[in-house]
């Protein structure tokens, strides 16, 4: 869209400010790196505005750590101490989801990705948040965890004005046909071509 020019006008009976203002439900998936750092860099854009950001990740293991995480926790504590930007909420399963304050396990994922879903469909029922970024989401979705039905229906009925952003590669159909703004990122070339590992700073 050059210069930001949409290319058909709805005859949604919406104006244009409603329009532009709308909260999108985005799916960033495919085989490359890059989704959950274009959702971050999404989120970040969303606490310069002063939004409530919630982060979800649906990772195994407690040890998988990225460089965002301790950045966003940072703003939250600048939000949380100047009043600048929103509050942050971080919340990792392979750790023990922060609310339930138990430890994670290696024994149940299923179980603990059920949880997590539920808090979050708490959370846009009471319109905790403002941007929801579900990381890794899609594989519960895709390993059957999680009902892809119960979900779709829920983020395109959520209330208000609460932005969603789901990562992951495989994302199921129905998630993409629901969806606002779906990326897909495709793999041209990467160093682990000619057998390097991730680095510091560029992975984590």
């Amino acid at each position: 869209m050059p210069q930001g020019q949409v290319s058909v006008t709805p005859t949604d009976g919406l104006t244009t400010r409603q329009r532009r203002n709308r909260p999108l439900l985005v799916v960033h998936t495919g085989v490359m790196k890059g989704k959950s750092t274009a959702a971050f860099g999404m989120a970040l854009r969303g606490w310069n505005q002063g939004w409530s950001i919630g982060v979800f990740q649906f990772v195994k293991s407690a040890k998988w750590k990225v460089g965002e995480e301790e950045a966003f926790r940072a703003l939250g504590e600048v939000h949380s101490r100047t009043g600048q930007g929103g509050p942050v909420e971080w919340h990792k399963m392979g750790s023990g989801w922060s609310w339930s304050r138990k430890a994670g396990t290696e024994t149940d994922h299923a179980a603990d990705a059920a949880e997590g879903w539920a808090e979050i469909r708490r959370r846009i029922g009471t319109e905790a948040h403002r941007v929801y970024v579900l990381d890794e989401f899609t594989y519960p979705l895709k390993w059957g965890w999680i009902d892809v039905d119960e979900v779709v229906d829920v983020l395109v009925n959520r209330p208000g004005q609460q932005h969603v952003i789901i990562t992951g590669r495989d994302a199921p159909q129905a998630l993409v046909e629901a969806a606002d703004l779906v990326m897909e990122t495709t793999k041209v070339k990467h160093p682990m071509d000619a057998g390097q590992k991730g680095q510091r700073g560029i992975e984590w």
